[in-house]
């Protein structure tokens, strides 16, 4: 049977058709009035709201001869608030079940595992990593080793009344190892290993990042004997009281809530804390204190020896052909980290895979090498022949210079091989030993030998480019830091008016506050460092401009001078009887 539908109608109309005498029947509930009208007039069933007012409604119908009925609605109101009841309750137990649900399973939200700790952890050795892993670090490989010992055989300590360091802090340059030394101690040691970056403490609601401090350190208790490892500690560990808005910000509550811990009245026996950062200069003294990080190991970029054993490692699964040397490799590359080395045999390998070689050769070492330094090589860059020409003089200019200069720095090849973003061509110089200080007279050769691309074509067109831009940029560096960090200045005198912020990071270094006439002093000392260093550039090239000549065509043909061939041109190089007096000051 098909259910009518029931129209909506104004009182209005209802009346009107009470009185045309339309309406066959009427039911009146407490709110709504229905009626349907005869058939003559169609039948349909209308709805109307029911006027409180209308008193007479029933005696009107009855005049009318109209049906009527009325029927009491009360079980409809009451079905209704049990469904609102019902729908609440389903509501409220959704947000339940997703509360729950989020906190299994590390969902978002206030209440909602936000307060808990996203720490990784590694059972058991399962951090793939040991110290066999690790090298051309030994000094902190052994600091670490009483660690692991420690953990592993933490009653022969407990026995003589010896206590572990709670926390052990790594700090060095980027891309040396601290990471992985951490992984390594968890692999070395068969314990639980909780891993998190200090920036996953962070949120934008005060007190989440206290929260999350409890709950690792919870975890870590619950596990214990373990290991708790905190990437770039410095994102929590910065110094308090720098706030300029005065009030207590998320990151000193995060730090207040981490140094409780790792100090307060509960102890944390058996969880070792070791945090990595090459900002220690910006910790909190509190952080750094013994009670908290006792130790700190210097994770530094390796000497020779220990570069040559990275190398080792890294070349394992490499396939290398009989003529590679990696004591060669290793004196080129001074200054690389661990991280560095390690890019650099991948990239040797890609290399010789991308040529279909079987092995890696030396050759692939060498351009892998140029290509870290340089950038890579870009042949399609062309270069008009007046544009070619300048930056063959500028190059060789770059080599005759640094082969008189002290400090060991071999110039080892020429090329005017467009590299990278905006380098055309480019002198490379290897040092023949690792270097750790830096004389007097070799930071003015230094300043020389960076100027001299620059005075080759002044003293070649009598003109210059823009090509020493970045030459010049660092021979101005190198030269006011010699007078503002060095003091290498007669007139100042070892005093040093700027600071180097970032112990551990380049480009932190601020010039302290001073008065004009001392301000003015320093500009006109490292003018005058960089004016001398012109001068006696310029003097080399000219006192050697047929040799000059004659090396720019050779290099213009084969675009590339190294090797022999090259060192028989450098030890042709002569000296200005001016330079002694330059190198002396």
């Amino acid at each position: 049977m098909k259910t009518q539908t029931i129209s909506q109608a104004t009182y209005n109309t209802f009346i009107n058709e009470i009185r045309a005498n339309k309406i066959q029947q009427v039911t009146i509930k407490s709110r709504w009035i229905e009626y349907q009208l005869k058939a003559e007039f169609g039948g349909q069933r209308y709805r109307t709201q029911k006027h409180d007012s209308d008193e007479n409604l029933i005696s009107v119908l009855s005049r009318q001869n109209i049906e009527f009925s009325l029927v009491n609605d009360n079980s409809e109101s009451t079905n209704s608030l049990v469904a609102m009841l019902l729908s609440s309750g389903l509501l409220i137990g959704a947000f339940a079940w997703l509360a729950k649900l989020s906190t299994e399973n590390g969902g978002i939200g206030v209440g909602m595992r936000m307060g808990k700790s996203n720490a990784r952890v590694y059972k058991k050795s399962k951090t793939g990593i040991s110290f066999a892993d690790v090298a051309g670090v030994d000094e902190a490989k052994q600091e670490l080793q009483e660690v692991v010992d420690f953990l592993q055989n933490g009653a022969k300590y407990r026995q003589i009344g010896a206590k572990i360091p709670k926390g052990v802090l790594l700090v060095g340059s980027p891309g040396t190892g601290k990471t992985l030394l951490a992984k390594a101690v968890a692999g070395e040691a068969g314990v639980p290993f909780l891993s998190m970056s200090g920036s996953e403490f962070v949120e934008l609601y005060v007190g989440v990042g206290a929260s999350r401090v409890r709950d690792l350190f919870s975890q870590a208790k619950r596990q214990a004997p373990c290991i708790i490892f905190i990437d770039e500690l410095d994102a929590i560990g910065k110094s308090r009281g720098n706030n300029p808005n005065g009030g207590n910000d998320e990151r000193e509550q995060t730090l207040n809530q981490l140094l409780t811990e790792m100090d307060g009245f509960d102890g944390n026996e058996g969880v070792i804390l070791i945090a990595a950062t090459n900002r220690p200069e910006i910790l909190d003294p509190a952080l750094r204190r013994p009670g908290r990080f006792d130790r700190q190991v210097l994770v530094d970029r390796p000497d020779k020896s220990g570069r040559i054993e990275i190398l080792k490692v890294h070349s394992r699964k490499v396939v290398l052909g009989e003529n590679v040397d990696l004591t060669e490799i290793a004196s080129q590359t001074g200054g690389f980290a661990g991280a560095d080395l390690a890019n650099l045999v991948n990239e040797a390998a890609l290399l010789a895979a991308r040529n279909n070689g079987q092995t890696v050769l030396m050759t692939d070492f060498n351009e892998a090498f140029e290509r870290v330094v340089a950038g890579l090589e870009k042949r399609s860059r062309v270069l008009t022949p007046i544009e070619r020409q300048t930056v063959a003089y500028h190059e060789v200019g770059h080599a005759f210079v640094g082969a008189l200069m002290p400090g060991g720095n071999k110039v080892a090849k020429i090329s005017i091989v467009p590299r990278g973003l905006g380098a055309l061509g480019y002198t490379l110089q290897t040092p023949e030993s690792d270097r750790f200080l830096m004389l007097e007279d070799e930071l003015r050769g230094k300043i020389a030998t960076l100027l001299g691309g620059r005075a080759a074509e002044k003293a070649v067109f009598n003109k210059v480019s823009t090509g020493a831009s970045d030459d010049i940029q660092k021979a101005t560096e190198l030269a006011e830091k010699a007078v503002t960090e060095y003091g290498m200045s007669k007139d100042l005198g070892p005093v040093a008016f700027a600071k180097n912020e970032g112990q551990f990071l380049e480009g932190f270094t601020s010039r302290r506050t001073v008065g004009v006439e001392v301000a003015g002093e320093i500009d006109r000392l490292v003018k005058q460092n960089i004016e001398q260093g012109y001068e006696i550039a310029l003097k080399i090239i000219e006192f050697n401009r047929d040799l000059l000549d004659s090396t720019t065509q050779t290099l213009l043909k084969n675009e590339v001078l190294e090797g022999e061939q090259l060192q028989t041109i450098l030890s042709l190089v002569k000296a200005p009887e001016e330079l002694k007096t330059f190198l002396q000051g």
